[in-house]
């Protein structure tokens, strides 16, 4: 099949305003971080609101980097987190020294189980992550409580919770000490590569940006603009090399004002999917309007006549790529052999990862793109 005929798993969104500031910022003179990542950030910090700051970065994982180290996080800690996540979440907490301690997943909202975290805190346990899948809210409420009540720091994974509301209050907007979204190109939003931290602590929003270049106490910016020379800087700390570049930035300025309508597009689409797959033998993803629908994913009943893998394979064979979200953690290599992790311990993530797929959901699907993937899932699980 040719790849025009294909609906492919994503695309990102790019319009004209994007394209024209990239050739902007490209004929500037300036392209590594400069003015246009900072009108990034005040343009992330105003959407997201509740007097947050954000710091710009080249990647979540550099963002989730960052927002451990500048909580405390450090060489023996333990951090709370899920395993139905991509490694990312949990490869930042080994940069620090400190250990992942999984917790099984939700079987409804496929988000970290609230009622078995304070059975996983010890004497070295420092935070919580949780990981809002999918772009569904994990119970925050409950997980700010615990983290009251054990004097921990909460840092949410929000790679996919663009935008995402928890009791119509944003994610990034919580009492939580901060929070990291992604621009991958598969995100809501996109820079290509990047991230951003946010938060309403001023001293972690100023390690954050201390640590993201070099650890030197001011950004080359500064030094590299003023009218007067100002060549000196001081390292004060041995940091990272974290920042976003203008160029990026470039795209995310724009992206950033086309939050709300990607996000009404993602929604009717998936309301579509749910309204059209209902009568299969699948568990459609639950309805929430906090939802922002960075995946759509449904999960196979014992019903159905295929396993996942021949369901993907049978997918692609009618021209409709499909993904999974995700390998649970305790199934990788690294992560089951150095904490001698087994599928038994974490059912939910064992039995949904044999079950889930993610199926095309992006702003600029046509009708006709998702009139093909909902007739290809009819045919493939023979519920037409």
């Amino acid at each position: 099949m040719t790849n025009e005929a294909r609906v492919p798993f994503f695309l990102p969104t790019i319009g004209e305003e994007e394209i024209n500031e990239v050739l902007m910022t490209l004929k500037s003179g300036w392209l590594t971080t400069g003015a246009v990542a900072r009108r990034f950030e005040e343009a992330f910090s105003n959407k997201i609101g509740g007097g947050v700051q954000s710091i710009s970065v080249n990647s979540a994982t550099a963002g989730l980097h960052l927002a451990l180290e500048a909580v405390g996080v450090e060489r023996g800690d333990e951090v709370i987190t899920s395993p139905f996540t991509f490694t990312a979440t949990c490869e930042v907490i080994r940069y620090l020294g400190a250990d992942p301690v999984f917790v099984d997943i939700d079987p409804n909202s496929l988000n970290i189980d609230v009622h078995k975290i304070e059975a996983a805190i010890t004497e070295k346990t420092k935070a919580i992550l949780p990981v809002h899948f999918a772009g569904l809210a994990c119970e925050m409420g409950e997980i700010v409580r615990i983290a009251r009540k054990h004097d921990l720091k909460v840092v949410e994974d929000a790679a996919h919770a663009l935008p995402t509301y928890y009791e119509n209050q944003m994610i990034g907007s919580l009492d939580t000490d901060a929070t990291v979204f992604s621009f991958y190109a598969t995100k809501t939003i996109t820079t290509g590569e990047g991230g951003m931290v946010v938060t309403k602590n001023q001293e972690i929003a100023d390690r954050c940006r201390t640590m993201r270049l070099h650890g030197i106490s001011r950004d080359a910016f500064d030094r590299y603009t003023n009218i007067k020379p100002d060549w000196y800087y001081e390292v004060v700390a041995p940091g990272f090399k974290y920042n976003l570049t203008d160029l990026a930035a470039s795209i995310g300025v724009h992206q950033v004002e086309r939050i709300d309508s990607f996000m009404g597009l993602r929604k009717s689409i998936a309301e579509y999917y749910s309204a059209s797959l209902a009568e299969c033998p699948i568990d459609l993803p639950p309805s929430d309007d906090g939802h922002a629908w960075h995946l759509y994913t449904i999960r196979l009943q014992q019903g159905a006549w295929c396993d996942r893998d021949t369901f993907i394979n049978e997918m692609s064979e009618q021209g409709v790529s499909c993904s999974v979200h995700f390998i649970p953690l305790h199934l990788q290599p690294y992560w089951r052999d150095t904490y001698s992790l087994t599928p038994e311990q974490f059912p939910v993530s064992t039995q949904t990862y044999t079950r889930i797929i993610s199926l095309p959901l992006f702003p600029s699907m046509t009708q006709k793109q998702m009139s093909k993937v909902v007739a290809a899932v009819k045919s493939v699980l023979q519920c037409c």
